[in-house]
């Protein structure tokens, strides 16, 4: 499939860190692509930045991923790109204790749902969404109708204490992209699933603002380079992953070779 005016694409929490790169990317070369997220000042901007469509959406909801995609079908047509960017997390242990009293503390199961509910259940909704359009455009030559880029995380894998809602959420990704592309297959449709390390988000900027220290430490923990990724790289490997159609149903990580410690 080729990647250019032609084509449209989604990438959802793309307002900022690696949907934006994303979003650029797919601009830079000539996609149509429509942003869902939250954060509509951010959205707006970014749009108005890269001549994309900004959509308000809130992948936990149903009605605003089906309105988000009828407006962005409105404008550019069926796409037949899909990356999923947005997610977050609610840190804490399983159980903890008060440092004071000693008393034990559960895990919110509450948190847990929302975090997967954001993570795995919006992922999936958007997924389920956009692959039952890209069921109805005529396939390229290859028989190719469309393609899909999850974004999980290395806690899918090595998730560190304090983790478990955020790990199970991105395991449950990486556990879903195979069978995805299984049932995907007949129609023409691939999917595959990235696990970035610690990249420089907003969030991880912040961290720098206020720490330092610990986000030095931070860049010294990668193998090699020894530094944070570039969302810029995170949207380097979307994009091949879009445009190379033998890559599929596979999860990739994208980490500077780091394992995470249990700390």
């Amino acid at each position: 499939m080729k990647m250019d005016s032609n084509a449209a694409a989604v990438v959802t929490g793309g307002a900022s860190g690696l949907g934006a790169a994303t979003v650029k990317a797919l601009r830079d070369l000539g996609v149509k692509v429509a942003i869902f997220d939250m954060n509509a000042e951010t959205g707006e901007k970014k749009a108005a930045e890269t001549g994309a469509l900004f959509c308000h959406v809130n992948v936990m909801d149903e009605a605003s991923v089906d309105a988000g995609f009828a407006k962005a079908r409105a404008a550019h047509g069926q796409e037949r790109y899909l990356v999923n960017c947005a997610g977050g997390g609610r840190g804490g242990k399983t159980i903890a204790r008060d440092k004071q009293t000693g008393e034990i503390k559960p895990f919110n199961v509450a948190d847990f749902e929302w975090v997967l509910g954001l993570n795995t259940v919006g992922t999936f909704r958007c997924i389920v969404k956009s692959a039952a359009g890209m069921a109805t455009l005529e396939p390229d030559e290859d028989g190719a109708r469309g393609a899909i880029v999850n974004t999980g995380s290395v806690a899918a894998e090595d998730g560190q204490v304090g983790q478990v809602a955020y790990a199970a959420a991105k395991a449950a990704i990486k556990g879903m992209t195979l069978v995805i592309a299984r049932d995907l297959s007949n129609e023409g449709i691939r999917i595959n699933t990235i696990l970035p390390g610690i990249m420089a988000t907003p969030p991880m900027l912040g961290v720098k603002t206020r720490a330092p220290a610990i986000f030095e430490s931070l860049s010294k923990s990668v193998p090699f380079p020894r530094r944070l990724g570039h969302p810029e790289e995170y949207a380097d490997l979307a994009v091949t992953m879009l445009r190379n159609g033998y890559f599929n149903g596979e999860t990739v990580r994208l980490d500077g070779a780091i394992r995470m410690p249990p700390r």
